[in-house]
C-alpha cells in the first residue's frame, strides 16, 4: 500500500515537475500570462523601436545562440526586451544570466521552483545552481536566447571575493565545447539624448543619471516623454571568431573573459559616446586645462623670456585668446536652435533630402574615433542644417570651426552656445595665438568632440569647389600625431541647394564688389528672404575616411614622416576630401538647365533647342551613374519645364519674339539676359564637377582636328588642361590623365559620339553627331580660359616696376572689363575676381609676373587662343 503511494506521488511529482527539477528564476517564459503580457505591452508600447537597427539582429545566422548585452544589470531593461522582441519576431531573451525574475513569473511556476528548490535542500543539502548543474547551457544549446549584464552593483565583489560564477567565464566555457558560434549582441536603451555633464546635477544624485536612471526616472519618462526612450543596438560580437584570435587564443580563460569583458564595455561606451557625445565640462574647467597643460606652459615661458614679456602679461593674452576662440557647447540653446532651424527649412524649403543609408555608417564609425565633417560651404544655412540632421538622427552636434566674423553680438554668442569656435582668417604675426589655438583642437579631440570644418576656408562665390585650405587640416594631423585621439573620421559632404540666398551677395563680389562684414543689420535684412522659396536641399555624406586606415593603405606612420612627407600627406588628403565631395555631389534641374542656356552656340534659342542639349547632358550623366536630384529621377521633363519657367520669369533669359499668336510657347525665341549671365554661371557651376573631365577628353580631341585619333594622341593635351586649372578643378590624385581619357573615351562611344576602329587597336573615329556633343561639353571651359586670357593680357602691358600687389586684381578687373566692350571676349561671366585671381596664382607659380616674361605669356596667350578657336 505505501509502495503503491509512494509511485502515485512520484508520478504526480513528475508532472508537476515536468520530469525535471531544473526550475529557476533566471527562466522567463515568453507566454508570462494574459493579463501581465498586456500590461507590459501597453507600459513598453512607446519606446522607439527602429527596425534598421533591428536588421543587426536579423541578420546574424540562424543556429546560433545568441546573447544579449548590457551594460547595466536592470530589470526594466530586461523586460522591455523580453516583451517587444516577442512583438518583433525576434529572439526573446528568456534566460537571464544572474537575473532572478518573481513578480512576472506564472503562479504555477513559482510554486514549482519553490518546491524544486526545496527537494534540493532536503536531498542534497543545498541549494540547485543553474550553472553548476549546466542548466543554462542547455537552455541555450536548445536554442534559447539569454541576456547577460555587465556591470552590478555586487556583481564583481561576487566574482572577484567570492569567486562566484562569472557569466562571462562561462559562456567562454560553452563556447569551447561546441560548434555552433555564440553571437554576444551589446543593446543600448537611451533615455535622453543630452551629453552628461562631468558634475552630476541633484536630479543625477537622487534619481539615477540618463545613462544609469533608477526606477523612480525609468517610470517617470515612460509616462511622460515615452518618444525621447529608443533602443540601439552595438555590432554583435562572435565569439568563436573572438577567441580565435592571436591576441586571445592563446591567453587563460581568466585572462579570455577579462578581456571580453573589457571589450564589450569598451564598444557600449563607444557606442553611447556617438549617440551623446562626450562627457560635458564647463568652459572655465576646459579653459584651466588649456593653459594649464605641459605644453602651453613652456611655451608660455619660452615666449615671455624671448620677447621679455612678464609671464602674466603672457598668461592674460593667452586667457583672452581662448576667451575669443572656444565654444560654449550647451545643449538647451541647441534644442532650440533646432525648433528655429527646423520651421525654417519648413517654411524656406520644400524638403531636404539625406542619403541616411550612408550617414548610418556614419554614425556606427564615429565609435572609432572623432568624426571630422568636411561640408562643401555654400550657404550660411550649411552649419545650420548640418547639425540639424545630426540632432534629428540622434547624434551630437560637432563643435563648428566658424571665421571670426561671425562673432558679431548677438548671433556670436548664440553660435557659440551652439558649439561653433572662432578662427581668424590668418595667424600671420600672432604667435601666441596660433599655439593657443592649436591646444584648443587638441583638447575638442582629447575630449572626443566631432569637429565640423570648412575645408574650402569660405563660401563658394562661383557655385563649385574652392581648392583645399590647409592650414585647420594641419592642426588636426598634428593633434592626432601628438597623441589627442586614436584614429580621425573624415567624412566628406556634399550640401547643395535649388537655389541659394546669398545669391545676388555672390554676383556683387564675383564682378568685385566688396563683401559686407557681417553684422545684427544684415540679420533683420534676412527676415526679407522668409518670403520666399527656395528649392530643396540635397545632403550627401561620402563614405567616412579613417585616417588609420589611410595611412595603413600607403604602408605609412604619420609619426615616421618627415616634415616635408606630411605636407605632401596632408596636401593630398585635402584634394582627396575636396574630391569626394564631387563624388557624392548631386545634379540637380536648375545646373542643368543653367548650363544648357550658358553653353548654347546660338545667341537665341527655342525651349525644344534647348531641351535637345539638355538631353546630350543627362545621357552623358545616365551613363556616368551621377547621382541625380529626386525631381529629376521622378518627372525630368516636368523639372525642366518648372526650372526654365522660373529663369524667365526672374528675367534671367527672356521671350524675344513668337511667330504668330496662336503659336505655342516652345516656338518662342529666348535670349539670355547679359546681366544675369553671372547668376546663371553661379548653378552651372554646381554640376561642373561631372563635365570637366568630358570637356578636358572633348577638347583634346578636337584640338587634334581628325576625325580619327588614339588615346596616345590626346594625352598630352588632357594633361595640360589638367594642370593648367589645377586651381578651378579638383581631380582624383589617384588617378592618371590616361584614366580618365580612356574612361570618357568609353562614355562617348557608348553615346555614339565615337566609334572603335574596325581593325586599328586604341584608335576612334569621330561620328556626324558626335562633333556638335564635343562642342558642347567642350563650351564648359570657355568661361575659364576668357578669364586667364584678360590675366594675360594684363601682364604683358605691365613691366614689373608698374604692378602693385595691392592694386593688381583692380587693374586686372578694369581690363577685363574694357575687353568685354571691345569684344575681345565674349562671356560677361570671365569677369569673375575669383577666376582672376586663381588665375593669377596659377601664372606666378609658372614665373609670369609682368611683361618682362614675354615669352612664356606669348606661350600661354598663343595657346589659350589655339583652344578657344575649337570652342563654339
Amino acid at each position: 500500500m505505501i509502495s503503491l503511494i509512494q509511485q502515485k506521488l512520484r508520478g504526480w511529482s513528475d508532472r508537476f515537475f515536468k520530469g525535471t527539477y531544473n526550475h529557476f528564476l533566471c527562466y522567463l517564459p515568453a507566454k508570462t500570462g494574459f493579463f501581465s503580457l498586456w500590461i507590459l505591452k501597453l507600459f513598453f508600447s512607446g519606446v522607439k523601436l527602429d527596425q534598421e537597427q533591428m536588421s543587426v539582429i536579423r541578420q546574424i545566422p540562424p543556429k546560433s545562440i545568441i546573447v544579449y548585452t548590457t551594460k547595466h544589470k536592470s530589470y526594466f531593461n530586461y523586460l522591455f526586451y523580453h516583451t517587444r522582441y516577442r512583438q518583433e519576431g525576434l529572439p526573446v531573451p528568456k534566460i537571464g544570466l544572474d537575473y532572478r525574475v518573481v513578480i512576472w513569473q506564472p503562479v504555477s511556476r513559482i510554486l514549482r521552483i519553490f518546491l524544486a528548490h526545496l527537494h534540493c535542500i532536503f536531498h542534497n543539502k543545498a541549494l540547485l545552481n543553474p550553472y553548476n548543474n549546466g542548466y543554462i547551457k542547455q537552455e541555450l544549446i536548445n536554442g534559447r536566447s539569454g541576456l547577460l549584464s555587465l556591470v552590478e552593483k555586487k556583481g564583481f565583489y561576487r566574482r572577484f571575493v567570492k569567486e562566484k560564477a562569472d557569466p562571462i567565464r562561462y559562456l567562454i566555457e560553452i563556447q569551447k565545447s561546441i560548434e555552433n558560434p555564440i553571437f554576444i549582441v551589446p543593446q543600448l536603451m537611451f533615455f535622453s539624448t543630452k551629453p552628461h555633464w562631468s558634475t552630476p546635477s541633484i536630479i543625477d544624485i537622487l534619481f539615477g543619471t540618463e545613462e544609469k536612471p533608477g526606477k523612480i526616472r525609468c517610470i517617470v519618462t515612460l509616462f511622460k516623454n515615452p518618444g525621447n526612450i529608443f533602443v540601439e543596438i552595438s555590432d554583435p560580437v562572435n565569439l568563436k571568431e573572438f577567441l580565435e584570435l592571436a591576441e586571445n587564443r592563446y591567453q587563460s580563460i581568466e585572462q579570455q573573459a577579462l578581456q571580453l569583458r573589457r571589450y564589450l564595455l569598451s564598444q557600449i561606451n563607444r557606442h553611447r559616446r556617438s549617440i551623446v557625445g562626450p562627457i560635458l565640462k564647463s568652459r572655465e574647467e576646459l579653459k584651466e586645462n588649456i593653459l594649464t597643460n605641459n605644453r602651453l606652459q613652456k611655451f608660455m615661458y619660452d615666449h615671455s623670456k624671448k620677447r621679455n614679456i612678464p609671464i602674466q602679461k603672457v598668461h592674460k593674452e593667452a586667457d583672452g585668446y581662448l576667451d575669443e576662440i572656444a565654444a560654449n557647447y550647451n545643449i538647451a540653446v541647441i534644442r532650440m536652435a533646432v525648433v528655429v532651424v527646423r520651421w525654417v527649412v519648413n517654411t524656406m524649403f520644400e524638403g531636404v533630402t539625406v542619403n541616411n543609408d550612408v550617414l548610418n555608417r556614419v554614425k556606427n564609425m564615429s565609435k572609432r574615433g572623432p568624426l571630422i565633417l568636411v561640408p562643401c560651404h555654400k550657404s550660411h544655412i550649411d552649419y545650420l542644417i548640418l547639425s540639424y540632421i545630426l540632432y534629428n538622427n540622434n547624434m551630437p552636434c560637432p563643435h563648428i570651426a566658424a571665421g571670426k566674423n561671425l562673432s558679431f553680438w548677438p548671433l556670436g554668442l548664440l553660435f557659440r552656445c551652439g558649439g561653433a569656435f572662432f578662427i581668424r582668417r590668418t595667424f600671420r604675426g600672432a604667435v601666441l595665438y596660433s599655439k593657443v589655438f592649436v591646444e584648443y583642437i587638441n583638447k575638442l579631440l582629447e575630449e572626443g568632440f566631432n569637429i565640423e570644418m570648412f575645408i574650402e576656408g569660405g563660401r563658394s562665390r562661383t557655385g563649385k569647389l574652392i581648392m583645399p585650405k590647409l592650414g585647420l587640416l594641419s592642426m588636426l594631423i598634428n593633434a592626432y600625431k601628438n597623441g589627442s585621439c586614436e584614429d580621425l573620421i573624415f567624412v566628406p559632404i556634399f550640401i547643395g541647394y535649388d537655389r541659394v540666398l546669398e545669391e545676388s551677395a555672390y554676383l556683387s563680389e564675383i564682378e568685385g564688389g566688396q563683401k559686407e562684414p557681417e553684422n545684427l543689420l544684415q540679420v533683420i535684412k534676412a527676415g526679407r528672404l522668409l518670403k520666399k522659396r527656395y528649392g530643396r536641399i540635397y545632403i550627401k555624406f561620402h563614405e567616412p575616411v579613417s585616417l588609420n586606415d589611410l595611412l595603413s593603405e600607403n604602408g605609412s606612420k604619420i609619426q615616421d614622416m618627415t616634415s616635408k612627407e606630411q605636407t605632401v600627406f596632408i596636401r593630398n588628403l585635402g584634394h582627396r576630401i575636396i574630391n569626394a565631395i564631387d563624388n557624392v555631389s548631386l545634379v540637380t534641374p536648375y545646373a542643368l538647365v543653367a548650363s544648357a542656356i550658358l553653353n548654347c552656340s546660338k545667341k537665341s534659342f527655342t525651349y525644344a533647342y534647348l531641351i535637345s542639349e539638355i538631353e546630350i547632358y543627362t545621357t552623358y550623366l545616365f551613363l556616368k551613374n551621377a547621382k541625380m536630384a529626386d525631381t529629376l529621377v521622378l518627372d525630368q521633363s516636368g523639372a525642366f519645364e518648372k526650372v526654365f519657367d522660373h529663369y524667365t520669369h526672374r528675367k534671367f533669359i527672356e521671350k524675344i519674339l513668337k511667330k504668330n499668336k496662336q503659336s505655342q510657347s516652345s516656338d518662342a525665341i529666348f535670349e539670355v539676359n547679359e546681366s544675369k549671365r553671372s547668376t546663371l554661371e553661379y548653378y552651372k557651376n554646381n554640376c561642373i564637377c561631372f563635365f570637366i573631365p568630358a570637356a578636358f577628353t572633348a577638347l583634346a580631341i578636337l584640338k587634334k582636328d581628325a576625325f580619327q585619333f588614339s588615346t596616345s594622341d590626346i594625352i598630352s593635351s588632357y594633361t595640360f588642361l589638367q594642370e593648367f586649372f589645377k586651381n578651378e578643378f579638383s581631380y582624383d590624385v589617384d588617378k592618371t590623365p590616361d584614366y580618365f581619357v580612356r574612361k570618357n573615351i568609353k562614355l562617348f562611344i557608348d553615346d555614339a559620339i565615337l566609334m572603335p576602329h574596325a581593325t586599328l587597336p586604341d584608335t576612334y573615329n569621330l561620328t556626324s553627331v558626335g562633333y556638335r556633343k564635343l562642342k558642347l561639353f567642350s563650351s564648359f571651359l570657355k568661361t575659364y580660359f576668357e578669364s586667364y586670357f584678360i590675366v594675360l593680357n594684363f601682364f604683358i602691358h605691365y613691366p614689373k616696376e608698374f604692378i602693385n600687389i595691392k592694386d593688381r586684381l583692380k587693374k586686372v578687373q578694369s581690363m577685363g572689363n574694357r575687353m568685354y566692350k571691345r569684344k575681345e571676349i565674349e562671356r560677361k561671366e570671365a569677369l569673375s575676381k575669383i577666376n582672376f585671381q586663381n588665375a593669377i596664382d596659377y601664372f606666378v607659380s609658372h614665373k609670369v609676373k609682368s611683361s618682362d616674361d614675354h615669352e612664356k605669356i606669348e606661350f600661354y596667350i598663343d595657346t589659350i587662343k589655339k583652344y578657344m578657336s575649337y570652342l563654339p
